[in-house]
């Protein structure tokens, strides 16, 4: 396998809530509450070769776009270090994030969300590149046009504002945002997810075209399995803030090893002839603030035992490039 471009390693992520004044005061008394801490990734490591797009998947909730966050130098990790080219991503100066790189771009799951509505995009498009000196400023027109003809809008659009867009444009527009900066990792967050099926195929076309032309390496988050096998080479599933099975994409979908993974697809609506029936996974999901003890799956697994209660299964390998996070594949659950 090529060489890692990016390295998680042991990388999690908690937030905590700190009472309010009112709630301190309270707590003195002995009536207020506590910090509240949410664990939002735990442990997690994985590396991703250049050239390559990882999926990430699972329920919402499950601490995948945190992760993306962490992996586009938008959040730093409570433990653990990424590591784009062997250098750090981010680092924290006090409550502060400097971003070390600008070779990771991150796309957002809602375009008019993160495009500034005041800003025309041409501007929006430019702003980045000629901040970090990657084009001078009187080339930037024309280096912003020729970015919009490769995502397949019409240079002129350049001095509209984002209003003026359907949602598809705008999602290629956040598109070129990206590729302006020249990024060597995309991290792309449901970046399909609010538009329409059709839309939908567009975008995704489009984005491995890029991918082809640029040999760009991508992080995919999403929760549409059929979404994720068509632009991934492999796919990490995620489930409380723990990858519990990495995989070639091909390989997942033909033999899914853990619970969960096997639950997830069984969950998934499918058109054919004769009746089958649809088995929703059991339960919701925990609250990341109170995790269940050993594995975090196992409040909803069928095949749960004591063990599972007891011990965190480590992610293992069970066949070569694939792991799976299961006490079924470590000696049983009891």
């Amino acid at each position: 396998m090529p060489a890692a471009l990016l390295d998680i390693d042991h990388v999690s992520k908690r937030f905590v809530k700190q009472p309010n004044l009112g709630e301190r005061i309270a707590g003195l008394l002995g009536a207020g509450p506590k910090a509240e801490t949410v664990r939002a990734v735990t442990d997690v490591s994985l590396s991703v070769a250049k050239g390559e797009v990882v999926g990430l998947v699972g329920e919402s909730g499950c601490g995948k776009s945190t992760l993306g966050r962490m992996i586009a130098g938008i959040y730093t990790p409570s433990d653990g270090k990424i590591l784009f080219d062997k250098v750090p991503v981010a680092k924290s100066q006090g409550r502060r994030t400097q971003k070390l790189t600008t070779r990771v771009q991150m796309i957002h799951q809602d375009p008019f969300a993160s495009l500034n509505p005041r800003i025309r995009i041409g501007d929006t498009v430019a702003e980045g590149p000629v901040a970090h000196n990657i084009v001078k400023g009187r080339d930037a027109d024309s280096y912003v046009a020729d970015l919009l003809g490769r995502v397949g809008l019409d240079p002129s659009y350049r001095r509209r504002f984002p209003h003026q867009f359907s949602g598809g444009q705008r999602q290629r527009i956040a598109i070129a945002r990206a590729l302006a900066m020249k990024p060597d990792l995309l991290v792309l967050d449901e970046p399909v997810a609010s538009l329409d099926v059709s839309i939908q195929a567009q975008v995704l076309n489009l984005f491995m075209d890029l991918r082809q032309d640029l040999d760009l390496t991508g992080i995919f988050i999403s929760h549409d399995l059929g979404v994720v096998r068509h632009v991934s080479d492999r796919v990490a599933i995620m489930y409380l803030g723990r990858i519990v099975e990495l995989a070639p994409t091909s390989e997942l979908y033909e033999a899914p090893n853990h619970p969960y993974t096997r639950a997830l697809f069984e969950s998934v609506p499918r058109i054919g002839v004769g009746k089958k029936s649809f088995r929703p996974i059991a339960g919701e999901i925990p609250s990341p603030l109170h995790p269940p003890s050993g594995c975090h799956f196992h409040p909803r697994c069928p095949f749960a035992g004591p063990r599972c209660k007891r011990e965190t299964p480590p992610l293992t390998g069970i066949a070569p490039g694939r792991f799976s996070a299961c006490h079924l594949n470590t000696g049983g659950t009891d």
